[in-house]
């Protein structure tokens, strides 16, 4: 079947939650991936930040499928010999007493929510029922409909109410701000270090710091979401390493798993992850020892490959191309890492539909935001290759109106 048999049956048969550009993918390997009529595209997505590793990382294929041959699902009700294991590399990775293992991002954010919550009523003393989370303007935590009710973009909240109360607003990057919102109900403050689908928005120098020194001021948890920002993508381990603080609990999703599988989790000290007891919250795959197997593997190849500083080297050069690139429809380019928001003054549809057919795959958000996000394996050859094709597009579209 060709692009066109598939889309077909796709618009026909699936729900039309998603506007995907229309290329169909059928095979990926590293920085690169190939359409069903043999066209390779250089992939400026990564998932969402799920591959940093590359796509179909060999040394996380062949774990993957050796621990596929022996268990790859026993629920929670059992113990099994991969879960240990991942639970010790997270706490010598991070420092981290413990972790909780889910499946998809979301889960994660949902588990951060229930355990500091829990944390406000049993240890802070929160009156039952009045907990409060300070959320920031601009975020993007997940799709449920708890994460979707504390946010303040209109598509992701829009007909899916009522939502779950309890969920105060702050000014992203104001710490003055978000002191005012504290009160006694006040049990966490929730951020990203740096607004992925807000378009990399990164924060004033200084905020995260005061965000840490705030919480602690006022007996509240700092609770940092990194399942884009992390495992590399920022130029660091963590995007809140930049400022050298210490959340309270840190979520963490998409790139543990390479891309293999959904895998998830929170990290934090025995202190707070000791008010979740047995039955109060759980998965039925959320730890299985297929995924605790993958994510292993797959946080030894951020070690073993150094990807993290190549993530930060490669990332400085690619932001410098960039902006190198003269235009008067670009209004700024900005980034950490290998995690680069290319603002625009109009649509930059038409731009990615452009990049597609030169060989460039990426995904507008809030749109006019161009974000360019490849796996961290990308060589300087392909970020001269891309730039190239980069520049090639802006020229050719401005002057076109649309």
């Amino acid at each position: 079947m060709l692009t066109k048999d598939y889309i077909e049956i796709e618009e026909k048969y699936g729900a039309h939650n998603y506007h995907p550009l229309d290329v169909v993918i059928k095979e990926a390997k590293g920085v690169w991936v190939t359409d069903v009529e043999g066209n390779r595209y250089l992939d400026c997505l990564a998932a969402y930040s799920a591959v940093n590793q590359g796509h179909c990382h060999p040394k996380i294929y062949d774990v993957f499928v050796e621990q596929a041959k022996h268990v790859t699902l026993t629920s929670r009700a059992f113990r099994n010999d991969k879960l240990p294991i991942l639970y010790k590399k997270l706490h010598d990775m991070t420092g981290y007493d413990m972790a909780l293992p889910m499946n998809s991002g979301a889960e994660a954010v949902e588990t951060a929510v229930k355990t500091a919550r829990r944390w406000g009523y049993d240890v802070k003393g929160i009156e039952n029922n009045k907990a409060e989370i300070i959320v920031a303007d601009g975020n993007f935590h997940g799709r449920t409909t708890t994460i979707v009710g504390f946010s303040d973009d209109p598509s992701s909240y829009g007909g899916f109410g009522p939502f779950t109360p309890g969920f105060i607003f702050h000014e992203y990057g104001n710490a003055e701000d978000l002191k005012s919102k504290i009160s006694k109900n006040t049990c966490a403050v929730l951020i990203e270090p740096i607004q992925g689908e807000g378009g990399i928005v990164i924060p004033p120098e200084g905020y995260l710091k005061a965000v840490a020194q705030i919480c602690k001021d006022n007996n509240v948890l700092f609770i940092c979401d990194e399942i884009q920002a992390g495992l590399g993508r920022s130029g660091k381990l963590f995007a809140h390493y930049y400022e050298d603080v210490r959340p309270d609990i840190v979520i963490i999703g998409k790139a543990l798993s390479g891309g293999y599988y959904p895998v998830s989790a929170i990290l934090a000290d025995k202190e707070i992850m000791g008010v979740i007891k047995p039955g109060q919250h759980g998965s039925t795959f959320g730890g299985n020892p297929l995924a605790a197997a993958v994510a292993v593997r797959a946080l030894e190849v951020l070690e073993e490959e150094n990807l993290v500083q190549h993530s930060f080297e490669m990332g400085e050069y690619f932001i410098s191309k960039l902006r190198a690139i003269d235009s008067p429809h670009i209004s700024l380019v900005r980034g950490k890492g290998l995690w680069i928001g290319f603002v625009l003054d109009r649509k930059a549809r038409p731009y990615c539909e452009k990049l597609m057919a030169e060989g460039i795959l990426c995904k507008e958000t809030h749109e006019n935001i161009i974000r360019f996000a490849p796996p961290l394996v990308i060589t300087k050859d392909e970020i001269d290759w891309a730039v190239g094709k980069i520049e090639k597009v802006v020229k050719e579209l401005d002057n076109v109106q649309f």
